[in-house]
This record gives C-alpha cells, structure tokens and sequence, in this order.
C-alpha cells in the first residue's frame, strides 16, 4: 500500500512510531470516530451507534456496578477510562452516578489522541460542572505505569479496541497495573480473532483498501480521500483474554458481543426496503445473543469480547511505577 497523504501527530519524543500513528489516525478521524464509535454526542444513553447492541449490553454491566456500590452504602467513587477517546463513556458514568446519588465522584480519562482528548474535554463540561465530580481527561500512554494509587479505582475501563492497539508484549505488564490500581471491578471489550472486518476509526465503506496483518498484529487501511494509515491490531481469543486478565484479576464474566447482530443489519446500499427489521427480529437476535455468547463454537465469532473482572482480595498486586 503506497502512503498518498502524510497523517500528521506531535506525539512526545518516547512514544513508537507505530504508536504516533494509531494517534493520529483517531485524531484525523476526528468527530467522524465520535459519530462511528457513539452515535450523536447530544445523546450519550441512546445507543444509536452501529455497535447499539453492544453498547446497550456492555452499559447493563456498568449501571449494575454503580447500583450495587450505591446500595453498599458507598457516597464515593473513583473511575477510570484508559483509552478514553472523546469521552462518551465517562459522561454516561458520571451522570449516572450523580442521578444515583453519589456526592464525590472522582473520574480520569486518558487516550493517546490527543485531539480526542480535547473533544472528550468540550464535550464533557456539562458533567464536569455537576456537584461533587472532578472529571479529567489527559493524554497518556496505556504502556506506560498509571499512576493511580494502589488499590484506589473502584471501577477500571479499557473499552473497545484499545487492548487491540496494545503491543502483544506489554499485555502482561498493563493486565498487573490494572490489576495493582482496582479496588473494584474491571470491565474490557476487545474484537475477537473471529470478528468481522473493522477499520477501527471509521465504517469499512470508508476505506478503499485495508489489510489485517495477523502476523506483525498491524492494520493497513488507505481511505477513499487517499489518506494512509497504519495502527497496531492484536486479535484476541476468548481463551487469550481469559489467560491475560485471569492471571492478574478474578474473572466474573466472559462472553462474546454481536455474534448475530451485525451479520442480520440490513444494508441500506444493498438490500431492498421491503427487507425490514422488526421488534420481533431483535427479539429473537437477543435471546440467539444470550444462547450462544459463551459457547466455544461462537464466542470467538462475536464482534466483541467482554470481560468483567474483580480484585483478588488477598493477592499482592506488583507496581510497574518507578
């Protein structure tokens, strides 16, 4: 693939070259991440987005997290998003928890893109204005040693792909910091070795070529407008994510996200009108989701892996911080 259009990106001087492109390639993205990724930025709870159904199962586990801590007695929470993006997570989280009851809450976000970082920030100001929230969003580097206290986040998030972007070596590393900083529970998404093809920054409509290059765990897309990039892309299986995450916390629950959704959305520029999706068809599409999310046979066939962890009572964590 010859580069045509030079994606520009003032990472600092320590940070790969492989990783000052996945940077960039979200900053250029710009609000058409926010819109792929999200939906509309104006309604962060109406799971809109292409990943709806995902989104919706992945948001039932947090929600069920904050009420719990709440019904606990707890009046504080602390929160943590690595890979923030333009913060669409963190706003849910902390509005939530502000309705639920919590009078201090304490949430940081930290991405790599840096222009994603400032949206995250605009985007974010109603939130951050609440009552009893101090809400941050940073740029940091997921391989680098958070530096976040020990046993001090009561609910720790790497969402969507950003496990993916990870060198394979620094898996271990990042699974024990997250594990040495939660006090909770930890709760990630990652795409599956079996999933359907992504871009990761766009719909694939957008791409006029790309190639997923298993081997080096590298992503090569060139784009319609002739823009070129190249990003760090780690596939996982169930039984990778299991062993990565099971060896640092408990896992609680590991399943597969749209196995069936995704492959029955009609296809606006394909299939005809009269082809329509019903209630009833997402209904039915669920209770398949439910059937099979754990099954061996699918599970690594889902769009989406998630997994949600909690802190061994009893274990030592090891610090990675200098």
């Amino acid at each position: 693939m010859n580069a045509r259009v030079q994606l520009p990106y003032a990472a600092p001087s320590h940070v790969s070259s492989l990783k000052r492109a996945t940077g960039a390639a979200y900053d250029q993205a710009g609000n058409d991440y926010l819109a792929y990724a999200d939906g509309d930025a104006r309604r962060p709870f109406s799971f809109d987005s292409q990943y709806a159904y995902a989104d919706r199962r992945v948001w039932s586990v947090i929600q069920a997290k904050l009420v719990e801590r709440r019904k606990s007695g707890a009046q504080s929470i602390r929160i943590l998003d690595a890979g923030c993006g333009p913060g669409t997570w963190l706003r849910r989280i902390v509005a939530h928890a502000h309705e639920l009851g919590f009078t201090s809450i304490s949430a940081r976000g930290f991405d790599i893109a840096e222009a994603q970082v400032r949206r995250a920030r605009v985007l974010s100001r109603d939130v951050a204005h609440l009552p009893g929230v101090d809400l941050s969003f940073t740029v940091g580097d997921l391989t680098e040693p958070l530096p976040e206290a020990d046993a001090s986040v009561d609910l720790g998030l790497c969402l969507y792909c950003v496990l993916n972007h990870v060198p394979a070596a620094s898996l271990a590393d990042i699974a024990a910091e997250f594990a040495r900083v939660t006090s909770g529970h930890f709760i990630t998404t990652v795409r599956a070795i079996g999933s359907t093809p992504t871009i990761y920054v766009d719909a694939v409509d957008k791409a006029r070529q790309f190639q997923q290059d298993n081997g080096r765990d590298r992503c090569e897309v060139e784009l319609r407008d002739g823009r070129c990039f190249v990003v760090d892309s780690h596939l996982f299986s169930a039984l990778e994510l299991r062993g990565l995450i099971g060896g640092a916390l408990d896992i609680d629950e590991l399943r597969g996200l749209d196995i069936f959704h995704s492959r029955f959305a009609p296809d606006r520029r394909w299939n005809p009108a009269s082809l329509v999706s019903s209630d009833q068809l997402y209904q039915e599409l669920a209770c398949l989701e439910e059937t099979f999310s754990t099954d061996p046979n699918f599970i690594d066939r889902a769009t989406h892996l998630l997994l949600v962890a909690h802190r061994r009572p009893t274990r030592q964590h090891k610090s990675r911080r200098h």
